[in-house]
């Protein structure tokens, strides 16, 4: 069991249902085991670490921390940074020219005496996490680095359920069942509700799942024209599901003659690979992040849709909305909640026993709860759909 006097933490990538109260249940966990200890925040992920931007966290008495898990967003902030993409790093100012961002980080972590170090993040976090850990050990840095899996996309291989994943899903459903009535503003009305999810479809196909599921619950009034077809789901669109646009249009024109509009759940990833097809035929150049990612801002999937769709199905009006800001925005439910306090519970432990990894319950070692090398984390893992709720689902949209 080691000693320890200072704790860190960063949160990287894009926000999720689950920064804020990871970090306080794990502070939490440790003054049990740890009488002075103290706890420090490095602002806006890895560019904290790298600018020595920091603050000291302090626990309010237990008597009067009522409330303290029903924050959103990140309490110590975030950023997208990769220390290996030293050029980016030099471009966005965090180190000067010939510095070398893993040498600046762990330095910094030895000058602030960090024991241990909590990195809360999707793939990109804690492979990047992985670059750092390896990095210490080569220069016989002793430091313990244990990371949490975030993401709403639920892809990180090998983990079951990554944190804010099931509140974003519940809150994407909570989204489209204000949206949907926007089709009641126009005849022919197409809606199409992008979702987040780059590679993974399960956000969109797990928060279509969740409204079709509390839609059985609605009363509707056909004899007053509301009528529960027009406030369906007509299709979903993921990336791991190849479709025939041609014969989908065929389909949704149908479902538009009869009743005045269509309901798109597409996922941000779908169809992606025609539209980056498409712009690198014609010239047009696509930015990518700081992680090679082609910047999904600049493919804007669900106007490429919505001009293709709107031509077929000779829609009057048509409407993209995006949930994933309001979704990832979110506090944990209580679903969430009780995996957070599960896998920081397990962290805590884990850091004790001087392990470094990610925490996460491990799909290739039947779901057990375990400290995951971080040589084993990878993203993009696709959504599985053979499960059964969603084989169950699609039925809705062969006809």
């Amino acid at each position: 069991m080691c000693i320890v006097k200072n704790i860190a933490f960063l949160t990287s990538g894009g926000i999720a249902p689950c920064l804020s109260s990871c970090i306080v249940r794990l502070m939490f966990q440790y003054k049990k085991k740890f009488d002075n200890v103290n706890f420090v925040g490095y602002l806006n992920g890895y560019k904290g670490l790298l600018t020595n931007n920091k603050i000291f966290l302090k626990l309010p008495d237990k008597n009067k921390s009522d409330g303290i898990y029903e924050f959103g967003g990140s309490l110590i902030g975030n950023s997208r940074v990769k220390l290996t993409n030293i050029n980016d790093c030099i471009d966005k100012g965090y180190i000067k020219k010939n510095e070398i961002p893993l040498k600046i980080a762990a330095e910094q972590l030895k000058k602030d005496k960090i024991d241990i170090l909590h990195t809360i993040g999707g793939d990109d976090t804690n492979t990047t996490a992985c670059d750092l850990s390896n990095f210490l050990k080569k220069n016989h840095y002793k430091l313990i680095v244990i990371g949490l899996p975030k993401t709403i996309d639920n892809d990180v291989i090998p983990i079951n359920q990554t944190l804010g994943a099931i509140t974003a899903a519940e809150q994407t459903a909570f989204f489209f069942e204000n949206i949907v009535n926007e089709n009641t503003t126009s005849s022919r009305h197409l809606i199409i509700h992008e979702v987040m999810g780059r590679n993974c479809g399960w956000l969109t196909a797990k928060s279509a799942h969740i409204y079709k599921k509390r839609l059985k619950n609605k009363k509707f009034f056909e004899s007053v024209n509301l009528r529960k077809e027009a406030w369906d789901i007509h299709s979903v669109l993921i990336p791991e599901v190849e479709f025939n646009i041609e014969k989908e249009s065929l389909r949704l024109k149908k479902i538009m003659d009869e009743f005045g509009c269509v309901n798109i759940f597409l996922s941000e990833g779908a169809g992606t690979n025609i539209i980056i097809n498409e712009k690198l035929k014609n010239n047009i150049e696509i930015k990518k992040d700081a992680f090679g990612h082609y910047r999904l801002d600049e493919l804007n999937p669900g106007k490429w849709f919505a001009k293709y769709f709107k031509s077929k199905l000779l829609a009057d009006k048509v409407l993209v909305q995006k949930s994933g800001y309001f979704a990832r925005s979110s506090s944990p439910n209580k679903e969430d909640l009780n995996l957070i306090f599960k896998l920081c519970d397990f962290a805590v432990e884990s850091a004790i026993l001087e392990k470094n990894g990610v925490i996460g319950e491990d799909i290739e070692n039947e779901n057990k709860l375990t400290c995951i090398d971080f040589n084993r984390i990878q993203g993009d893992r696709p959504f599985e759909t053979s499960s059964k709720w969603f084989k169950e689902m699609s039925q809705d949209f062969e006809s």
